[in-house]
């Protein structure tokens, strides 16, 4: 049983139109759990990407590069990448209004080959207000061990929309110059899950020991299962490899509840529900679990709250799953800040199964 209210009152005037927040509920449900394929929730220990890095400058701005009193090291990058194409200038004289310094970023795929392409993250390091229209001058991006692994240039791509100017995207901007070598056991394959959940190991196992009508995989960890590879197979890794990875399980629901907190959106599972609990945040008094509302809580739905400029009750029954609340919270003209407030209270009290994640 769902009851809930809103009471407003200001000045004697009428109650004001209250605008719900935004939410977007994913509903899984445990009956309708897609099939995935073992490539999609694990990794093969060994093969993996690798991270990039590195500075660089970014030109053609509209006067929203660095300020050269406050970005030294803006003037001094700028001055040395001229000396190198044979122009000599004064530091003192350069004006870098229209150059930012930025940190390039990027991911190295695995068995990526020299002459490929990689996309490219583009974060300014000075005071510059914006990267839109700029251009990313050549820059070497090297790995952990200072190897140079690519070069990147490019136009930087920036969402006029967003709310930061100063990062940017340059897709395919970056050329592979050197790959990394993989050094295979061709005798096994280790399976890592992408998150630790011992359902999905156990599947795993049992998915590759039928399709091959044999004991072949063995749970090592919880999170990983090890492969012996047929010596038949051995000469055919990657074939054997690729069938493996392409297997599908059903995974087991994961109760979780994400919550993006400058646009409230809120993605959960239809299925996570909440314990009997009570809350009061901001004026609103909320009991689950009840269907009767706190001590001290009207009764009548109907009357405003004397001297109130805004409160609102409401109680969920037994059984109420967070979809219920967040319907309710939106009823009742709750912020995204008031969600986020009333979930992890509940969260903390120990009455939400899930996971809880802000974003």
């Amino acid at each position: 049983m769902t009851r809930f209210a809103k009471y407003t009152k200001i000045d004697g005037k009428q109650p004001l139109a209250i605008i719900a927040i935004t939410t977007v509920m994913l509903l899984l449900s445990t009956n309708l759990l897609a099939s995935v394929k073992i490539r999609d929730i694990s990794t093969v220990e060994g093969i993996r990407f690798n991270q990039l890095i590195g500075y660089g400058l970014v030109v053609g701005l509209e006067g929203t590069g660095d300020n050269s009193q406050n970005a030294q090291f803006t003037v001094q990058s700028l001055s040395s990448a001229l000396e190198r194409m044979g122009v000599s200038v004064n530091a003192a004289d350069i004006n870098v209004n229209n150059v930012a310094a930025v940190m390039v970023t990027a991911m190295l795929p695995p068995f990526a080959q020299p002459g490929s392409r990689i996309d490219l993250k583009i974060s300014s390091l000075g005071d510059a207000s914006s990267l839109a229209s700029g251009t990313l001058l050549m820059t070497q991006l090297v790995g952990a061990d200072g190897q140079i692994y690519a070069i990147a240039q490019g136009q930087v791509v920036v969402d006029p929309n967003g709310v930061a100017l100063t990062a940017g995207n340059i897709p395919n901007g970056g050329f592979v110059e050197h790959k990394i070598d993989y050094n295979m056991d061709t005798t096994k394959i280790d399976l890592s899950l992408s998150r630790y959940n011992v359902d999905d190991t156990v599947s795993i196992k049992n998915a590759i020991n039928k399709f091959f009508n044999s004991p072949i995989s063995i749970i090592s960890s919880p999170n990983t299962v090890s492969v012996a590879v047929p010596e038949n197979y051995r000469a055919s890794y990657y074939d054997f490899l690729n069938t493996i990875l392409n297997l599908e399980i059903t995974p087991a629901n994961f109760a979780r509840v994400v919550i993006d907190q400058r646009t409230g959106t809120v993605v959960m599972g239809s299925d996570v529900s909440i314990n009997q609990v009570a809350v009061s945040h901001a004026g609103m008094t909320i009991t689950i679990g009840s269907d009767a509302p706190l001590d001290g809580a009207p009764n009548d739905l109907d009357p405003l709250i004397e001297g109130a400029t805004q409160a609102s009750v409401f109680s969920l029954g037994g059984g109420a799953t967070i979809g219920d609340l967040i319907r309710a919270l939106n009823a009742v003209g709750a912020t995204s800040n008031d969600l986020i407030a009333i979930l992890q209270s509940v969260k903390v009290a120990g009455a939400l199964h899930a996971e809880l994640e802000i974003i």
